[in-house]
Order: structure tokens, then sequence, then C-alpha cells
């Protein structure tokens, strides 16, 4: 699969991404939104003062499918475009809410 960025946990792909300030974080999930209605796929996104989680789980299949895989290196894309570095080792295994 190789995305270096988000970790495979609860049969979810999952991403944090440092943003280090409010209005970064808006601005990624801006874009996150909308390639997520040009593609008709939705990420479950949680916006926080210094990061954005992101999770990824295609509901039809109750798991991970190329959908996720693809729009997975999308965000990671548009995350690194506005300097907003993946940080996988934050995300607690044990978390599954997202």
């Amino acid at each position: 699969m190789a995305l270096g960025d988000w970790r495979h946990l609860a049969d979810k792909l999952r991403a944090r991404f440092a943003t280090r300030t409010f209005t970064r974080g808006l601005a990624l999930v801006d874009q996150i939104g909308a390639e997520a209605e040009r593609v008709d796929h939705h990420p479950d996104l949680d916006l926080r003062f210094t990061h954005v989680d992101a999770t990824l789980m295609s509901h039809d299949v109750g798991g991970v499918t190329r959908r996720d895989i693809r729009l997975a290196r999308t965000i990671s894309e548009i995350a690194e475009r506005l300097d907003a570095p993946a940080q996988p080792d934050a995300l607690d295994a044990t978390d599954t809410s997202s």
C-alpha cells in the first residue's frame, strides 16, 4: 500500500497532519473537502487547533478500498503543499472512534 503518512487501524486508514495553526487546519479541511466532493468519496475529518485527523473507509464494503487509498494519497499531497506534515506516530492504535 505504501502510504507512509497513514496507518491501517480497525479496518480504516487514519492520518494526523500537524497544522500548527487553526487557520492552516481550516485550509486543509477546505481543500480536502473540495477533493472529496470532486471524487464523491468523503473522509471523516477532525479539526483541532494544532492538527487535523483524517479517517477513510468505504462504508459500502466495511473496509478500505482503492478509493480510500487514492484519496489518502491525494490528502497527503494537499497536506504537503500546505506545510502540514504527517504525524503517523501520534495516532493511538486503541482509538477506533473516528
